[in-house]
């Protein structure tokens, strides 16, 4: 399934998963093991052209992460389950329920779970060709977060979420981080949690969800996921 930074589909799927309680109970995961470092890589001509399949080599398998964890295989199913009341907003939830990055050429992703209850971690790749594509993007994002205060999530069979949006500390890992965090405010999933952060590895944007943690999972998950993305993909 392709998604991009908020991965709409799997964040709905995944709230599905958890049931109406909002809880966090599932143990943090041990430190993620990252690949071995890459070698200097070379610079390119012009824009990269990469394939799913390569980016699909890039993402972290399930022998990278901490014992407990299983990949989900939940699929796409179409729906788009965020809104906002404002205009202000329609930027951030044009974001919020895209199956890919905007200009995307390629794309991956793969998430996993550490039980019925979460943490969920979900890793997406968009090759955009250029570095100064994926800069452009990240700002862009970025600039959606700081203009919309809340959204709704619409989870089937539950109802409405409203769900608070502010930017948080990124993990300083790949080129610009930028992190943001929803937090359910009122509604069947109050109290949940998704955070998330983009950053670029090269001409690649690369982002890393968790749904459900307990807070110390963002940032070695995207340790690990831009060490193995750079090994691979040798970007400039």
């Amino acid at each position: 399934m392709n998604r991009f930074v908020a991965l709409s589909a799997v964040l709905a799927l995944s709230l599905t998963a958890c049931g109406g309680s909002g809880k966090k109970d599932a143990a943090p995961p041990a430190t993620l093991n990252p690949s071995t470092p890459s070698a200097a890589p070379t610079t390119p001509a012009g824009p990269v052209t990469r394939t799913d399949t390569e980016l699909t080599g890039a993402l972290l398998q399930l022998t990278d992460l901490p014992s407990g964890f299983s990949l989900d295989k939940s699929e796409d199913d179409g729906s788009k389950p965020f809104s906002a009341p404002t205009s202000r907003c329609k930027p951030l939830v044009k974001y919020l329920n895209a199956s890919k990055a905007p200009g995307s050429k390629a794309t991956a992703s793969r998430t996993f779970t550490g039980g019925q209850e979460g943490p969920y971690i979900d890793y997406g790749l968009d090759s955009l060709g250029t570095a100064d594509e994926v800069r452009d993007l990240r700002e862009s994002y970025a600039k959606a977060v700081d203009d919309c205060p809340k959204v709704t999530l619409k989870t089937a069979g539950s109802g409405n979420t409203s769900m608070k949006v502010e930017a948080i500390t990124a993990p300083a890992y790949g080129t610009k981080p930028f992190a943001f965090q929803l937090t359910g405010t009122s509604g069947p999933k109050r109290g949940l949690e998704y955070a998330a952060v983009v950053t670029g590895v090269g001409d690649v944007i690369l982002s890393v969800g968790v749904l459900a943690g307990q807070g110390g999972e963002l940032d070695p998950a995207t340790e690990a996921a831009v060490t193995k993305a750079r090994q691979v993909l040798k970007p400039a």
